[in-house]
């Protein structure tokens, strides 16, 4: 799989759309031990992004220390400028880089959370028991990742980079369905790490509009590690872009309202055990 490079504005093109499943997590994260006791929470977000969503947890947490993480030079410039610093309750918002396959918690936390990263991260699941290791009795892994591997979107990107005129190129570059667990295999795994957890799926219908919107979405996420092996031959990528767009035409026909595009995601909030 390739290393996608990012584009903010690209990304935040939909960010009403994609910050609504953060919104629906954040809702189901308990209070924080920190927060319970008068003290000062200590989060992280991994994968990050801009840093409009982790904006969102200083707003429920205003006292809490955040550190938003990403591996993204292009993401955290835009997190750095538009959103670090104090926060109104007395907290602090930061960002640093990091590469979430490798990252490990330097400390206690009250909060480990992550919005539509960890399908980016081979063999996440393993990374579990680390990180639950490193939050406070009572404190909480919350995450949610998409569950649409499945859907024309995906599948057609795929097919296309497996056909016979770009598979030379891009076999290799796109995630495949076992990029996630099922919910049920998130449950075994989180409670068997003794935590009480929580795991749920919804389907988003959204009703996108303009030219191609579809295709607008995936090259903000899913497209890009394709817009990143093309980059450097704009005439492949055209080519490319007009077969998928058509494509995608067929699958998400336009309405009279806007083109209707199911979006499935998968959500766990996992407690630790009070000590």
């Amino acid at each position: 799989m390739t290393t996608p490079a990012w584009d903010p504005a690209q990304y935040l093109r939909h960010a009403g759309h994609r910050g609504r499943p953060f919104a629906d997590l954040l809702a189901r994260v308990p209070e924080l031990p920190a927060a319970t006791s008068a003290g000062r929470p200590r989060i992280a977000d991994l994968g990050c992004g801009p840093g409009n969503l982790t904006a969102l947890l200083a707003e429920r947490w205003p006292t809490a220390h955040i550190t938003g993480y990403d591996n993204s030079p292009e993401m955290l410039d835009k997190a750095l400028v538009e959103h670090e610093g104090p926060t109104a309750g007395g907290g602090r918002l930061d960002f640093s880089h990091a590469d979430v396959r490798t990252w490990a918690p330097d400390g206690t936390y009250d909060l480990i959370v992550s919005n539509a990263t960890l399908q980016w991260v081979p063999g996440h699941p393993e990374r579990f028991a680390g990180w639950i290791a490193a939050l406070a009795p009572g404190a909480t892994f919350a995450f949610q990742v998409p569950g649409n591997f499945a859907a024309p979107s995906h599948r057609l990107m795929r097919d296309l980079a497996r056909s016979a005129r770009w598979s030379g190129r891009l076999a290799e570059t796109l995630r495949h369905e076992d990029a996630v667990l099922s919910p049920g295999a998130y449950l075994e795994r989180l409670t068997a790490l003794g935590c009480a957890a929580d795991v749920w799926e919804t389907t988003y219908l959204h009703l996108l509009t303009g030219e191609d919107p579809v295709l607008d979405w995936v090259k903000g996420t899913g497209l890009r590690p394709v817009l990143t092996a093309l980059a450097d031959d704009p005439e492949a990528l055209d080519a490319f872009l007009a077969e998928y767009r058509t494509a995608l035409r067929e699958a998400y026909p336009a309405g009279p309202h806007g083109t209707p595009f199911p979006f499935r995601r998968i959500f766990a909030v996992a407690r630790k055990e009070d000590a």
